[in-house]
C-alpha cells in the first residue's frame, strides 16, 4: 500500500499536482517568450540593417554605388512602379 501522502503519480497530493501544473505553465511561458523575442528582435534587427528604406531608394543607392548600369537601373523601376 502506499504511503498516506502519494496521490497518484504526484507526491503530496494536491500540492504536488499544483507544483507539477505551475512548472509546465511557466515552462509553456518561457518558451512562448523565447520565441516571440527571438523573432521581434530579429525582424528589428533586419530593419535597423535596411534602414527602413523604400525598394526604389535601395535601387537608387545600388545605382550609386555603381553596382548595376542605367539601362537595369531605368528597368527594375520601370517594374517597381507598375
Amino acid at each position: 500500500m502506499a504511503p498516506y501522502y502519494y496521490y497518484g503519480y504526484f507526491p503530496f497530493g494536491f500540492l504536488g499536482s499544483l507544483l507539477w501544473i505551475i512548472f509546465w505553465v511557466f515552462l509553456v511561458v518561457l518558451i512562448i517568450r523565447l520565441i516571440r523575442g527571438s523573432r521581434h528582435h530579429n525582424f528589428k534587427d533586419f530593419k535597423e540593417m535596411m534602414g527602413n528604406k523604400s525598394s526604389l531608394d535601395i535601387l537608387k543607392d545600388r545605382y550609386a554605388k555603381g553596382e548595376i548600369d542605367k539601362a537595369e537601373f531605368d528597368q527594375k523601376k520601370k517594374d517597381l512602379m507598375e
